[in-house]
């Protein structure tokens, strides 16, 4: 049930080639020794378990099934009994997305199929040794802490939290798993496509100069919405259009722009924001399917040595799309886009710096090879964790949409600090749904 239909090129669109990125991982594509860490010394097979069963699920399963030889599925779970049973059924039925060795290798009986709230606990204590986290974003954080504890290691999906108290667990979280010794890679997967590797370590090497300025852009479509059925109370039918609700989802900042919020941060070498303002509001977007989202932001994030770098995204149909970083240095310019996979680099009078041709396929391929990294490192002892380096971007596009919201100038210390909890501590069907307000900047107070 993730928005995937929405970008350019999806997540599941990709998912056909999984058979044959799986024949070359076991070919040689990957390497896979024995070993594989503390929960499966000597073993060959990595039993995996997903939490939240949408489309995002899915296509994390059939990922890492791809990326590893020796991983099976061997449990599920999400809130809705409907989304376990239909992605079980999808996964374990070869078809053009999914692979015959790939629907072998999901082994998850009904008694291994869990729903509910608490469904995420069944599927982390059911022996499994990785678990992938791809339920809503406002449970990230406890979900991620529960795993942690019960020490497995982690595919955690973006956003990580939808609010600076969660960010804060995050951040435990990680430092926890660093002490463990145990992987947490989240899914900023752009950081894993080799044309945008390419490019970014070119900013990083000087082709452009020494950076001065930064402008992402995600500037898409509006969000598809349920409908509500007779049969859905408040949450429910809340939970069921996710992405329009800011306690759920983080708004669209945070849940899908985040993306190139995150490639801001990387093409300043993840440095961290002093301050931000923030533009945004509701231009095209109205009635209860819409939630409390905004429909558009325009950041301005400045820095510690004078540096002011900005980032704007837009969910309003019947209007261009934009989704590319455009890196301003002394010597040049660079426009990287990641979906052709084109990064030209020029200086002021127009001369070729870098050619930048990279390739449209690295947008498939880079959701494979997280996960290909992700367990070649657990095998090898040496397990990846970019937790930290995740939670800063997240809470660096929950600081543009708090400065929105509120219409303040919010600095890195107040957003990392904020009080504020957009997730309820209890949650049930048979209690009432958090309010959905609007924020107004002026009159919403920043907590």
């Amino acid at each position: 049930m993730h928005r995937d239909h929405l970008d350019p090129v999806s997540r599941r669109d990709f998912v056909k080639s999984a058979g044959a990125l799986t024949a070359a991982a076991a070919i040689g594509g990957l390497v896979v020794p024995r070993a594989f860490g503390a929960h499966a010394a000597g073993a060959d097979t990595i039993k995996v378990g997903i939490v939240g069963c949408g489309g995002r699920g899915s296509g994390a399963a059939i990922n890492a099934i791809s990326a590893d030889p020796g991983c099976t599925l061997v449990s599920m779970g999400d809130v809705f009994k409907d989304r376990v049973e239909n992605a079980h059924k999808y996964l374990s039925t070869p078809s053009d997305d999914v692979s015959a060795d790939v629907a072998k290798r999901i082994q998850v009986p009904a008694d291994r199929r869990f729903y509910g709230f608490d469904a995420y606990k069944q599927v982390i204590d059911s022996d499994v040794d990785v678990v992938l986290l791809t339920s809503y974003p406002c449970f990230r954080p406890t979900h991620l802490k529960y795993a942690i504890e019960k020490g497995k290691h982690v595919f955690a999906e973006k956003p990580v939290a939808v609010d600076a108290p969660g960010i804060r667990s995050v951040l435990e979280s990680a430092r926890a798993a660093k002490a463990k010794n145990l992987a947490c890679l989240v899914g900023f997967c752009w950081r894993y496509n080799n044309s945008m590797r390419e490019a970014f370590k070119r900013v990083h090497e000087g082709a452009v100069g020494d950076v001065t300025s930064v402008h992402t852009t995600y500037h898409g479509g509006t969000l598809t919405r349920n409908p509500r059925k007779s049969e859905w109370g408040d949450l429910e039918f809340q939970m069921r259009n996710w992405w329009h609700f800011t306690w759920i989802s983080g708004d669209h900042i945070v849940e899908q722009a985040v993306h190139s919020v995150d490639r801001l941060n990387w093409a300043i070498g993840d440095r961290l924001p002093v301050s931000a303002q923030c533009l945004g509001g509701r231009a095209a977007r109205s009635g209860p399917e819409h939630g409390n989202v905004y429909d558009h932001f325009s950041a301005i994030y400045d820095y510690a040595d004078g540096m002011r770098c900005f980032h704007s995204c837009r969910q309003i149909d019947s209007c261009p799309a934009d989704n590319k970083d455009y890196v301003f240095g002394t010597k040049g310019n660079a426009v990287i886009d990641g979906w052709s996979g084109q990064a030209p680099m020029k200086s002021r009078d127009g001369k070729v710096l870098w050619e930048g041709k990279g390739t449209s396929a690295d947008v498939g391929k880079m959701y494979f090879d997280e996960h290909k990294e992700l367990f070649a490192s657990i095998r090898a002892g040496k397990p990846i964790n970019d937790a930290e380096r995740g939670a800063n971007s997240c809470m660096t596009a929950i600081m543009a949409r708090m400065a929105a919201y509120t219409g303040q100038t919010i600095t890195w210390e107040q957003a990392i600090n904020s009080k504020e909890s957009l997730v309820p501590t209890e949650l049930g069907f048979d209690k009432p749904a958090p309010t959905a307000e609007i924020a107004i900047p002026g009159q919403t107070k920043f907590t």
